[in-house]
């Protein structure tokens, strides 16, 4: 039985709020802003809040169990970081204001583009797009720029390896290049002859994500941006996976040209529901004049008497805004508190517990599951969601019953090369207890399956709602929402 709406609750007369006496003269609204019929719910301000309240109880998130979702990094949020988000001087500003007011805003970004800098080996970092996806379209649109600021105009073709983040065949066609699509070899590694097939004059960059989709850290990483650099491309890399590689490997290093970072994930800002997010993106130096602006800098050097005066600058060959003011500041100021209480030793330490949980539930699951590639992975690995002695059962049923069991399902369907994708991203803050856990759900569903398929094929059964059409629910959108018919 569902819960009834706020507006089947309503009840004549009821009043949540009562408004002063204006102390100004009345005037009357224009009629083209007055509507006839507006039906509002009466209610008390505690039928209010007893309602909503009931319905946030029937969420999940972070805060209420184990989120195993690969490629999110769905780890937790330290609550410091919120406290920091929220003192006056960072909640209570306007981006506009004059920048000798902010100077303290100023700083805090500066410093985060230089703990960036340091942490991933670039020269130069902007904090402006809002998310990864657009993080990921602003390195494209840097490697386009970087072309034809060179008047190399027959650089069309983008080579995305099937094992890469699935937005990235997307952003290349946004961004008016070939999308150029290469295999994965039977190790999870870039297939080294097919790239080498389509490496020629054309090529304007590659897009790799390592570790990739896999879970996997492409072995063939070094060779891969050797021959793109070696036929005049750039090589974009997704720092969505970042948590498995922080203190022990640089991309920069290993020559990336450009690179996106995704705050929401590696650096613990929230999720929030799909928002809002932070995609920074690092690029050499090279690259540091097609940045978009403005980027928090130095435009006074301080002294021994006065400290530096922080403002903006704007690259020289900037491709432009991407985001209007600077970015997500609220999600700046989370992600420099979590650096700053970790440190260089403790960013190093996040990356070896995300990879020590990924291969512990991993050695857990492997005689039981399927495993896509099974070699050593980094944070994250891919089963296959399906069994010979239990053919009906897909991933989707699997993942529908972890629900009856409170924990949120892992990644479905993706990467698109394993059958029957499960992709399981444990994170560095969850305790041996919770993927023991975990790993024991994980045995009982499979072992229902075979036994009672019935239960699989119909989860979830402990759930406001049972298991929805997904397919018709994508096809035929309901995009306007339902108010009663007026009395």
């Amino acid at each position: 039985m569902s819960d009834p709406t706020i507006f089947e609750m309503s009840s004549p007369g009821r009043i949540g709020a009562r408004f002063p006496e204006p102390d100004v003269p009345l005037a009357e609204l224009p009629q083209e802003f007055l509507r006839e019929n507006l039906p509002m719910p009466e209610l008390s301000e505690i039928d209010v809040i007893r309602h909503f309240t009931n319905l946030s109880r029937k969420n999940y998130a972070i805060d209420v169990g184990f989120y195993p979702l690969g490629s999110c990094t769905m780890k937790y949020n330290p609550r410091v970081n919120e406290e920091m988000a929220r003192l006056p001087g960072f909640a209570h500003t306007h981006p506009l204001q004059p920048i000798e007011t902010v100077q303290g805003n100023l700083a805090m970004m500066y410093e985060l583009q230089e703990w960036l800098k340091e942490i991933s080996g670039f020269k130069a970092v902007t904090l402006q797009p809002a998310a990864g996806a657009q993080g990921e379209f602003t390195g494209v649109m840097i490697i386009r720029a970087y072309h034809r600021s060179r008047g190399d105009f027959q650089r069309t073709k983008i080579i995305i390896p099937d094992s890469a983040h699935g937005t990235n065949p997307a952003t290349s066609a946004m961004s008016g290049f070939e999308v150029v699509p290469v295999p994965t070899d039977a190790d999870g590694n870039v297939d080294m002859a097919a790239l080498r097939a389509v490496c020629d004059e054309h090529v304007a960059g590659l897009m790799l994500t390592n570790p990739n989709t896999l879970g996997l850290f492409d072995c063939n990483v070094k060779e891969v941006v050797d021959l793109i650099h070696n036929c005049g491309g750039l090589v974009y890399g997704d720092g969505a996976n970042l948590n498995a590689l922080l203190g022990i490997v640089r991309p920069g290093d290993l020559g990336f040209d450009v690179m996106h970072y995704n705050l929401h994930k590696t650096f613990s800002t929230p999720h929030g529901g799909g928002g809002p997010g932070s995609g920074p993106v690092g690029v050499t130096e090279a690259l540091a004049e097609f940045l978009p602006g403005p980027i928090a800098g130095i435009v006074e050097e301080g002294d021994e008497e006065m400290a530096p005066l922080y403002g903006w600058v704007m690259p020289a060959k900037s491709i432009g805004r991407v985001k209007s003011f600077f970015g997500q500041f609220g999600m700046m100021v989370r992600a420099y508190t979590y650096i700053s209480m970790y440190g260089p030793d403790g960013m190093r330490s996040i990356a070896e517990h995300a990879v020590l949980n990924a291969n512990y539930l991993l050695a857990r699951l492997r005689d039981t599951y399927k495993v896509a590639y099974d070699r050593v992975c980094m944070h994250e690995f891919v089963l296959e969601g399906h069994f010979a002695d239990a053919p009906e059962i897909h991933a989707l049923d699997i993942a529908k019953r972890l629900i009856d069991y409170n924990i949120h399902p892992p990644t479905n369907y993706f990467p698109l090369i394993v059958k029957e994708a499960l992709m399981i991203e444990p994170t560095e803050t969850e305790s041996k207890q919770v993927l023991d856990q975990f790993a024991e759900v994980m045995i009982k569903i499979a072992e229902e399956a075979r036994t009672s398929p019935e239960l699989l094929k119909s989860a979830p059964h402990n759930t406001p709602v049972g298991r929805l059409d997904e397919v018709k629910a994508a096809r035929d959108l309901v995009l306007c929402c339902w108010v009663p018919d007026k009395a």
